[in-house]
């Protein structure tokens, strides 16, 4: 299932909704991109959910889960 998906998030810094472009793979998988208006660095944990479909959070990069 290597897909390459768009996907709508919101910065978790400024707030600003971005489209991205995420590799949806079997695995779980966690990484960081800059945002594209304040230039932060956002953490992307991209997974499959139960059904298949793919689940994207993102969160700060000083924000503990």
């Amino acid at each position: 299932m290597d897909n390459l998906i768009e996907a709508d998030i919101d910065c978790p810094y400024c707030g600003e909704s971005i489209k991205v472009m995420v590799e949806v793979l079997e695995e779980s998988q966690e990484y960081i991109e800059d945002c594209q208006v304040c230039c932060r660095p956002i953490v992307f944990s991209i997974s499959v959910g139960f059904d298949g479909a793919p689940v994207v959070n993102v969160r700060s990069e000083n924000e503990t889960f």
